[in-house]
């Protein structure tokens, strides 16, 4: 086994080839603390490219575990980009996990998803792009991951649903959604309801939730949460009628498509 120094610009220059004679354990690390940087190139460009790459192809499929665990205690980093690409760390690892269900141990994704409940819906610093740091994406992010999650714990997708209803009907948020964070949940949603076995009334009542937080509005400026829930909102009524490429249309699609209208009847009066 080398103990050559990775050189991670050369690897990128390469397209990413296995270094093989790497233990992947040292991988492990030294991605895991990549992953952390708040230089895009160095987090992004190579760390995030590398791990989401070498994980799909089972590359890393010994340290599987460690990097789902490192990935969730991040929930609670100080930094932004550290917490921000944490649920897509794990994403890679819950579809690799599903793809080859022995590289976890039972129960790591409920230990996994504790976390992530618990960090969803109350991330703050929802920027898509910062000009220094680059891609964030905490709620695009974040909403990858909750589909993840929903092929991982079936039983979790009542909780999935409600989890990215309180998202988006966050009243903390201070930014509307500006790259496409809509369109991401509303892929999220859809991916939870394709989930056979649910009935109509768990596929709709999620939309408690949004209920429930737009119950009362006025007259004046449309606050952030607001605008982000009827954006979410709309992109998901077309994402139930025009279905998934991967997947098709949600076995309830036309009832929770009824009751997303209704809904958006708050701001648009003139709908049909």
């Amino acid at each position: 086994m080398s103990t050559d120094p990775v050189d991670w610009s050369s690897i990128a220059a390469a397209d990413f080839p296995f270094p093989g004679a790497v233990p992947a354990s040292r991988l492990c690390e030294e991605l895991s603390a990549m992953l952390v940087s708040p230089d895009p190139e160095v987090r992004d460009g190579h760390a995030y490219t590398a791990a989401a790459r070498w994980i799909r192809q089972g590359h890393l499929d010994e340290v599987l575990e460690e990097l789902g665990d490192t990935a969730a205690g991040r929930f609670t980093h100080p930094e932004i980009q550290a917490r921000a690409f944490a649920p897509l760390v794990l994403r890679c690892v819950l579809t690799r996990a599903d793809a080859a269900p022995c590289t976890v141990a039972e129960g790591a994704a409920e230990r996994w998803y504790a976390g992530f409940a618990s960090w969803f819906p109350a991330e703050r610093d929802t920027r898509g792009w910062d000009d220094s740091l680059g891609w964030l994406h905490a709620v695009a992010h974040g909403a990858d991951a909750a589909a993840a999650f929903a092929r991982a714990l079936p039983a979790r997708r009542t909780e999935l649903l409600e989890l990215c209803a309180r998202r988006m009907t966050a009243a903390h948020a201070e930014r509307r959604y500006e790259q496409l964070e809509d369109a991401r949940l509303a892929h999220a949603l859809s991916v939870v309801l394709l989930a056979p076995g649910l009935t109509a009334e768990q596929a709709t009542a999620w939309l408690s939730v949004v209920t429930d937080a737009l119950e009362g509005g006025g007259p004046g400026p449309v606050p952030p949460w607001a605008f982000n829930t009827f954006a979410t909102l709309q992109s998901l009524h077309l994402h139930l009628t025009r279905g998934l490429a991967d997947g098709g249309v949600p076995p309830h699609a036309p009832v929770v498509a009824t009751e997303v209208a209704a809904i958006l009847r708050l701001p648009y009066g003139w709908l049909a």
